[in-house]
Formats: structure tokens, sequence, C-alpha cells
């Protein structure tokens, strides 16, 4: 009998934390701030790329910290 093992469908990548584990903590990755927006990963590491969103780098990763996050869309709902 095969046991119902839940597979990360994501090639080796970790799962995304749930939103709940989110709130406290001051930055996001790429990955998570994509979600949070319901926006394709690739399309939010271009924002990055394009500056069009802050990122703070620690060593080869990128974060994304909540306050700037919010602070963008903020600005942005503004317009």
């Amino acid at each position: 009998m095969k046991e119902n093992v839940a597979k990360n469908s994501g090639g080796g990548r970790r799962a995304l934390p749930r939103p709940a584990a989110m709130v406290n903590r001051l930055c996001v990755t790429v990955p998570e701030a994509a979600a949070m927006l319901g926006l394709s990963r690739n399309f939010t590491y271009e924002m990055v790329k394009q500056k069009q969103l802050p990122v703070v780098k620690f060593g080869k990763r990128l974060l994304i910290p909540r306050a700037a996050l919010e602070k963008r869309l903020e600005k942005e709902a503004g317009q």
C-alpha cells in the first residue's frame, strides 16, 4: 500500500510557508512576495531586476522587506 505523501512539485524547491508563518517576518523571499501579490515568480524576479521592487541581499539570497513592499502597494493604490 502506498503512503499518501505530499510531494513538492517545485523540482526540489522548498514549499512556501503558510501566510500565517509570514506575518511576523520582516522580509519575504521573491517567490513568497510573488505568491502574496498573485504574480508569477518569473515576473516578480523581473520586477526586482528592473528595480521596481526593493531587495536586500544576504549573500546570494534576495529578500524583500515587508515594510517596503507594503509601502509600494500603498503608493500604487493611491495613483
